[in-house]
């Protein structure tokens, strides 16, 4: 820390990707966010907004680009994808995106195929979800739950209406293993605005990219969730920073859990971070207040 500075003001603010925001974070792309709580990627994209920060729509995700557009329509909304087997139907997505709006394209390479996620086929999670002893227990003692699981618009999924079994099979049955930076470069010169590459885990990769000419990278293991031996993203980040952060933005995603972590990742360098965990957290206790009382409390970490 440096002492004696005129610390009566903090400014949180950065400039992401040629554009202002006003905190070191935004709004990671969360799939399947309506299993949380039904007003899902809505409540995400207001508080965003509300905020100044972007948010961020999955491809797994639960509500339509457009209704994100329409829920978020002066703040940054950026999209997530996923290359999917079917080129054309990810296509029309990213076309879709860019029509409504969408300012960045996060292209996510760390799914070549599914994690084993071992612990949603012991819990059930599956699409359409499963309701186990488990759940049913764990929801008597709480019949607002049950009231708006019956009560509110039906769980649906753009593409995965006829979907029967697991999270993990549905990805190797959607999710594209044969993607390649020719690929990405195919990508990139589809979409008309930034393109940042999320899931590198390796100074090589990250080095490749950047020669590319991609606008951003993000260092992610996918919240630990797709392979847990995988590095750390916050350990790669200086090393990183160091080869590549001349020439291209460095983002940070897993493991945030305050804002402190934020700062310290922008100390280490990191252009930007997204939370994932803490949003949807926010969301299920609170709904879209919730998502509020989440981004104030980062920033009031951040400021302190």
């Amino acid at each position: 820390p440096a002492i004696l500075r005129d610390v009566s003001k903090a400014d949180t603010s950065r400039e992401v990707l040629g554009a202002p925001t006003a905190l070191p974070f935004g709004i990671a792309p969360t799939g399947f966010t309506r299993m949380m709580q039904t007003e899902g990627e809505r409540a995400g994209a207001r508080a965003a907004g509300r905020a100044g920060i972007p948010f961020s729509l999955s491809t797994m995700g639960t509500t339509a680009i457009e209704d994100v557009r329409d829920a978020n329509p002066h703040g940054r909304n950026w999209f997530q994808l996923y290359m999917w087997k079917d080129r054309d139907k990810s296509m029309a997505l990213v076309d879709r995106a860019a029509k409504a709006g969408f300012d960045t394209l996060l292209v996510t390479v760390d799914v070549p195929v599914a994690g084993a996620r071992l612990r949603d086929k012991r819990n059930g999670f599956s699409i359409p979800p499963q309701l186990g002893v488990k759940t049913i227990v764990n929801a008597i003692p709480r019949p607002w739950w049950w009231f708006d699981f019956l009560t509110t618009e039906p769980l649906a999924f753009a593409s995965l209406d006829r979907w029967s079994g697991t999270v993990g099979e549905l990805l190797d049955h959607m999710f594209d293993p044969t993607v390649t930076y020719e690929d990405l470069a195919w990508i990139r010169d589809q979409w008309p605005g930034k393109v940042v590459v999320k899931g590198v885990q390796s100074l090589a990769d990250a080095k490749r990219l950047a020669s590319m000419g991609v606008d951003g990278i993000t260092l992610s293991n996918h919240g630990g969730r797709q392979l847990d031996r995988a590095p750390v993203p916050f350990h790669l980040l200086p090393e990183v920073v160091r080869e590549v952060g001349a020439d291209t933005e460095v983002h940070l995603d897993t493991g945030i859990m305050s804002g402190a972590d934020i700062v310290a990742a922008v100390a280490l360098g990191a252009r930007f971070t997204m939370v994932g965990r803490a949003y949807l957290y926010g969301l299920m206790a609170g709904g879209e207040a919730g998502v509020d009382r989440m981004i104030q409390i980062l920033s009031e970490q951040i400021e302190r």
